[in-house]
């Protein structure tokens, strides 16, 4: 117990990339810098109200670094900062003595927002700087939850949004019943778990969780284990032993006439693009195809169908090549990955194929067919296996 005492002192949070750390520190430069420069001064401003409060600093923590937390949502953030002043200006206006009154704002404040569903633990602060400001508060009065809170709020809200989708984050998360990203009524196939959102939520708050996680993270992780879970019953299986290895492969400079009768030809839906000496550079789909038509129809305004003609037959000024539309950042393995890693790399429909590469040639690729025919011969070998249920 002892021995355990000094572990429990030490990190909670999983060790977090250089990258993130920095994109977070970023995004909160950057708010707090467009705030401070286009609508809140760093200067007090007992005029107008409009200047930058200590408490937006641990808003942008929650914004930038922890964007996914229920906590940092809009409605928390912007709801519970304004009801957090309103409480703290009320108890400055109505109670003299300054260590009661910064006691009692904090705790009616907490109180407050958990009631309104719009925890933030920043909102806190706000109470406390309302409440020992006394000057502040006799100046602007209830005008303080507006400018600066509420102001200074939204514009941190807006950015933080802005900036999430700038870095490839989702802010604010999406929500259960969101649309998936086919833009269809179904859920994304990873999170298709035959729970429903109360049941999820119940769970949450069954286990004290409602204030760290958000049900559609819940349905994510969910999906995530259970995917993890089928991987194991695919045995010891890696890439190389369900992998294709004569692979048809083309070069950067194939034009996309020629893409498109392989895939004819073959009836196969990927192509690995190479270099000298089978050097791996990326891979082209057939939906690449669609999306280069598409992209040229639009910028034409023409049909979609002309436009795929067009691209496919060469009459553009300069032919388009696999090179200038192949996939050079999606998922790859190695030889010796299991199977169960190849599982999630394909399961939400982002790709259909995996390069298999080794020392920087593409030695294979597996397929969704590949995979699916894996697993299937492992759900068979389980099924005749002695002391299954079918089997018995």
């Amino acid at each position: 117990m002892l021995l355990q005492f000094p572990r429990s002192l030490g990190p909670a949070v999983a060790h977090v990339s250089a990258t993130e750390a920095v994109r977070a520190g970023l995004g909160a430069l950057i708010g707090l810098g467009l705030t401070g420069l286009f609508l809140l001064s760093p200067q007090i401003d007992l005029d107008l109200g409009l200047y930058l409060v200590a408490p937006f600093g641990a808003t942008s923590v929650l914004l930038f670094a922890v964007p996914n937390s229920p906590l940092a949502q809009p409605w928390s953030a912007v709801v519970g900062n304004t009801v957090a002043a309103l409480v703290g200006v009320a108890v400055c206006l109505t109670v003299a003595d300054p260590a009661l009154r910064i006691g009692l704002a904090v705790g009616l404040a907490i109180t407050a927002t958990i009631l309104c569903r719009a925890v933030h633990p920043p909102a806190g602060a706000v109470a406390m700087t309302a409440a020992m400001s006394p000057e502040a508060v006799d100046r602007l009065g209830f005008w303080f939850a507006l400018a600066p809170v509420a102001a200074g709020t939204v514009a941190l809200v807006a950015i933080a949004a802005l900036y999430a989708r700038l870095t490839g984050r989702h802010y604010p998360f999406r929500q259960f019943d969101d649309r998936s990203k086919h833009q269809t009524g179904d859920r994304n196939p990873s999170e298709r778990l035959g729970l429903s959102e109360d049941e999820l939520s119940g769970l949450l708050e069954s286990y004290s969780q409602s204030f760290n996680l958000g049900v559609e993270d819940l349905a994510r992780l969910i999906g995530a284990a259970e995917l993890q879970a089928a991987a194991q019953t695919s045995g010891p299986l890696a890439a190389e032993d369900i992998m294709s290895r004569d692979l048809i492969t083309i070069g950067p400079d194939t034009g996309l006439g020629a893409v498109a009768d392989l895939f004819r030809r073959h009836r196969i839906t990927s192509l690995p693009v190479v270099g000298p000496e089978g050097r791996f550079l990326g891979v082209i789909f057939q939906l690449h195809l669609i999306s280069q038509a598409r992209d040229d129809a639009l910028r034409l305004d023409r049909g979609f169908l002309p436009a795929l003609r067009r691209l496919l037959d060469r009459t553009r000024d300069r032919p388009v090549t696999a090179g200038e539309i192949m996939s050079v950042a999606g998922p790859r393995a190695t030889t010796k990955t299991p199977v169960g890693a190849l599982l999630p790399m394909m399961a939400d429909g982002d790709v259909d194929a995996v390069p298999v590469v080794e020392y920087g040639r593409v030695v294979g690729m597996v397929t969704r067919t590949d995979l699916i025919g894996a697993l299937a011969r492992s759900a068979v070998r389980m099924d005749q296996a002695p002391g299954s249920t079918t089997s018995a």
